[in-house]
């Protein structure tokens, strides 16, 4: 009897179908693909590997072994929903720095280089072009999270010359030679002084939640900007606003908020020198994504073919 994966992913391309295929033939197993959740319903029953990030399908399938979640974050999958006992989670952690570090470099340099000022002169038909801007040569970056994302970027930073880079995350320890020092969560306040630039890229767990309070916001600089890539919750969002629209702070940019999608009345919109995207850092629309992605996929399917540990295996307890 045929073992069955099921792929529920909307990006998937013939290439990809084709890479995944040779893996699953290979250790006798068969594959079904659908766009949607809608064309899935009903028809998994029997999926033994289930690779998309429809939650909702998860309790259509009684025979589940390994769900692949084709994103990066999974906290939909934590408490209160109640994951599938016995059941392995994965995640596809490490398909996302390219483009998110991207991003991040995009909004720090419109941040940096006044555009967000500069954006409102030029549909007012204005003509000024003297607004004092910065650099990130020399500028003191702090990254609030040391993991795939965070890391991928301070390593593009680093060619920009900053004075330095310093790493927060749980546990002190250095994942990357590109930080001039790492330090743990536990030191986080002594850190926020000395930054110019404070990149968050944490994943949603109790601890992360409600990190950057108001009290730590009001240790940044006057001239700091914050970028926020990770998760919303992780933000008090009226502190920020505050220190944006009192010039307490340069400027944020923020690819995640509460609540999503943001409500068209909410005063976050108007916030000052505040860049404000849609959740569209990561998404599944640049190919390097979506292609990395599968590539993880199927590296992993071979491992959970030969009774091989699976790579990022998800913890729910931790959050990641």
């Amino acid at each position: 009897m045929s073992r069955t994966i099921c792929v529920v992913n909307e990006f998937i391309t013939e290439a990809h179908k084709e890479q995944i295929n040779a893996v699953a033939e290979k250790h006798g197993f068969s594959v079904r693909y659908y766009l949607s959740k809608k064309d899935a319903a009903g028809q998994i029953a029997d999926c033994e590997v289930l690779f998309g990030h429809w939650r909702s399908l998860l309790k259509e399938a009684p025979d589940l072994k390994w769900y692949c979640c084709s994103y990066a974050g999974v906290d939909p999958y934590q408490p209160p929903f109640h994951f599938p006992e016995g059941v392995m989670l994965t995640n596809s952690s490490g398909a996302y720095g390219v483009t998110i570090a991207e991003h991040i470099l995009m909004v720090t340099l419109m941040l940096q280089r006044k555009m967000p000022e500069y954006g409102e002169i030029v549909r007012n038909h204005g003509w000024t072009n003297d607004l004092p801007v910065r650099s990130i040569q020399g500028s003191r970056l702090t990254m609030l999270g040391t993991g795939d994302i965070g890391t991928t970027f301070a390593k593009r930073a680093k060619a920009l010359c900053p004075a330095s880079i310093t790493g927060v995350n749980r546990s002190g320890k250095t994942p990357d030679e590109v930080y001039d020092r790492v330090v743990p969560m536990t030191e986080l306040d002594s850190v926020l002084p000395e930054t110019d630039i404070l990149v968050m890229s944490l994943p949603s767990t109790p601890e992360t939640i409600g990190i950057m309070t108001k009290a730590r916001i009001g240790l940044l600089s006057a001239d700091s900007i914050l970028v926020n890539v990770g998760r919303g919750t992780a933000v008090d969002q009226e502190a920020l606003m505050d220190a944006l629209n009192s010039g307490k702070l340069a400027g944020a940019a923020l690819d995640v908020m509460v609540p999503e999608p943001l409500p068209a009345d909410h005063p976050l919109w108007n916030a000052k020198n505040l860049v404000l995207t849609p959740h569209v850092a990561g998404n599944m629309t640049l190919g390097y994504t979506c292609d990395k992605t599968v590539s993880m996929f199927c590296e992993n399917l071979e491992n959970y073919a030969q009774g091989k540990p699976l790579n990022h295996l998800v913890d729910l307890k931790r959050g990641y």
